[in-house]
């Protein structure tokens, strides 16, 4: 069979040859697009094992595109979002790595407005359109995609992770899954909590008006 676009690898439920290479790539790209909080004015994409050796076949680079842009996995527009990246002035630049990663399916993107508004993380795909982003701005992490969360990056002090916890407690926001990363001791860390439901903006405010709370940020459904 021959596939006349990306459309008819992912499919409007995801169905296809490989949904680990097309619909888990365009959700790793809008997760990095949710995180930066904003259309990028550039974007450098790279890719690894079997995600660099395919990404032209199984349209992956288009996929992940889409997601930058916001795309859903079913929006019809993923098939045209190089053109339309292009078009909006955005420079996507792709870099196809040798180096040898843990997942065959696995991708790193860099991505801002410019060098200073500007973040990097590393995404898997695992199947089936499931993807877990590992490293955030070179903070180690484990961050499905699937469930509404909160990532807080603060100063690494005492008490910190309890005071944000008392916040979702007082909001009864109940806690999924949540762990914390730091590059150093007394550093800075990132707090990256799962929860069951989507919050609103002003419990950001909130969490975000703490002792040694540096930024805020949320993944929503």
């Amino acid at each position: 069979m021959k596939y006349r676009t990306v459309f008819d690898i992912i499919g409007p439920i995801m169905i296809g040859p490989s949904s680990s290479h097309t619909a888990g790539a365009a959700r790793i790209g809008r997760v990095a697009r949710t995180l930066l909080g904003k259309q990028p004015k550039w974007a450098e994409i790279s890719f690894y094992g079997s995600f660099a050796k395919t990404y032209k076949g199984h349209g992956t680079d288009v996929a992940i595109v889409g997601g930058l842009l916001d795309f859903d996995t079913f929006d019809q527009r993923i098939k045209n979002s190089l053109q339309i990246a292009k078009d909006l002035g955005i420079d996507i630049k792709i870099v196809v790595e040798d180096a040898v990663t843990d997942h065959p399916n696995t991708a790193k993107i860099k991505l801002g407005t410019n060098e200073q508004d500007a973040i990097e993380l590393v995404g898997i795909s695992i199947g089936g359109g499931k993807i877990e982003i590992i490293e955030l701005n070179s903070f180690e992490l484990r961050l499905s995609g699937n469930h509404p969360a909160i990532l807080v990056v603060h100063d690494d002090r005492f008490g910190v992770i309890a005071a944000v916890s008392n916040v979702l407690a007082k909001h009864e926001i109940n806690i999924g899954h949540m762990e914390v990363s730091r590059k150093e001791k007394g550093k800075e860390a990132l707090m990256v909590i799962e929860v069951d439901h989507n919050v609103l903006d002003h419990l950001l405010d909130e969490v975000a008006s703490l002792p040694n709370i540096i930024k805020v940020t949320k993944i929503h459904d």
